[in-house]
């Protein structure tokens, strides 16, 4: 493989498995690689990896750490949130997101340093290949992406461990001094996977969680704060005008306090398989109640009912990696522009593990007391709904009579 790259980008977090790949790509193809790091959030210290990528060989200037968190939850969480999306009806799709934003920031990279090739350290049974991939093909559609799962023999852990052990990688523990959990964080959620998750009939242990306390744990006394949005993006907490990555820390704060925001899942993956995998989304949990609250006030009933027929589709997009696909963006076009009239202030209820709206406001609500009311009124002449009702059952009371 000597000589087929001359420079290759890789996405680099200064872990085990990329840190493997590091070595591996410099030994197979002899080339000059470049590391990305991107600090989306995830709530470690990042400078260990710019040291561990010196110590192997990686020239200063080659070493990338972006701190990409406005732009993630800005051009991303954000416009996906519009959307309310839930992947089979769960999965805020905390993983599935930052992927687009990693693509493009490595493609970015690679044409700035004249790179001719990509890689990255996803395996080949999940997704995260398929999106990386699917990001660089439609950035760069010319690009080498290399994929070492795809290419190599280190096909065991223990292969992977002699390796490090072999070019003196370090290799890290947990306190119970195996290996961790395998973990994906970004501002947005952590996922864990693998050890004894792989059986979907054993409860997560709960010391295993990171960013909420448990339900039960959680205060006795209720928390409340209010909302406000514009456009359909949340811009205010608590009446605070706050940048997106800071309100959606916030909102991480204010659900993992009370024992909000986790999921134990079995899903669907891209690739054919069911995997399991338990999240913990505090803030998203959050905001994804309070923006269906204020749009209940603000979307005509069509706009609401259409943007919800779409979102299963618009989340599956995302979930399989078509961020750039052009029918997502023909899907976010509509979404955007239904969401210019949603706006207002949302007021929530956080109580040991659930979020509930206990009030909406909007200077564009579609609300009308008026109309509503149980009380006298002179909007609304309810004779008009006996030839409704009769028109809406004309095509039943036919059908009734041809039929029997």
């Amino acid at each position: 493989m000597k000589g087929e790259v001359k420079k290759v980008v890789l996405a680099y977090s200064g872990g085990l498995d990329t840190s493997i790949i590091l070595r591996w790509l410099q030994d197979q193809y002899g080339c000059e690689v470049v590391t990305f790091t991107a600090d989306l959030g995830q709530g470690e210290e990042l400078e260990p990896a710019r040291q561990k990528a010196l110590l192997m060989g990686i020239k200063p200037e080659n070493i990338f750490i972006d701190d990409l968190r406005e732009e993630f939850v800005r051009d991303f969480v954000f416009p996906m949130f519009r959307a309310n999306a839930l992947y089979e009806g769960v999965y805020l799709l905390g993983t599935s997101i930052a992927r687009p934003l990693i693509s493009k920031r490595q493609i970015e990279i690679a044409n700035q340093v004249g790179a001719d090739a990509v890689a990255h350290g996803a395996t080949g049974k999940g997704n995260d290949q398929v999106r990386f991939e699917l990001g660089y093909y439609a950035l760069k559609p010319d690009i080498k992406v290399i994929a070492p799962w795809r290419l190599w023999d280190l096909t065991s852990r223990t292969r992977l461990l002699d390796f490090a052990e072999k070019h003196q990688i370090p290799i890290a523990k947990d306190k119970r001094g195996e290996a961790p959990y395998s973990t994906d964080a970004n501002l947005l959620h952590i996922s864990y996977e693998g050890k004894a998750l792989e059986d979907p009939w054993v409860e997560p242990f709960d010391d295993m969680f990171t960013r909420s306390v448990s339900p039960e744990m959680a205060p006795d006394k209720p928390t409340y704060v209010e909302i406000e949005f514009e456009k359909g993006d949340a811009v205010a907490i608590d009446g605070e005008r706050l940048s997106p990555a800071t309100l959606l820390t916030r909102l991480n704060a204010l659900g993992g306090a009370n024992g909000i925001g986790r999921l134990d899942l079995v899903e669907n993956r891209f690739v054919g398989m069911k995997s399991r995998g338990v999240y913990e989304t505090p803030g998203g949990s959050i905001l994804i109640v309070a923006h269906r609250g204020i749009e209940s006030l603000t979307l005509d009933r069509g706009e609401a009912h259409l943007k919800d027929d779409l979102m299963p589709r618009y989340a599956e997009l995302i979930y399989n990696g078509f961020w750039f696909a052009p029918e997502r963006v023909a899907i976010q076009t509509m979404i955007d522009k239904v969401s210019e009239n949603v706006c207002g202030t949302v007021r929530l209820k956080l109580y040991k593990g659930s979020v509930s709206v206990v009030g909406r406001k909007s200077p564009k609500s579609l609300y009308r007391m008026d109309y509503v009311t149980f009380e006298e009124d002179s909007v609304y002449d309810q004779r008009d709904a006996q030839g409704f009702i009769k028109l809406n059952a004309l095509r039943m009371r036919l059908a009734k009579m041809a039929r029997g």
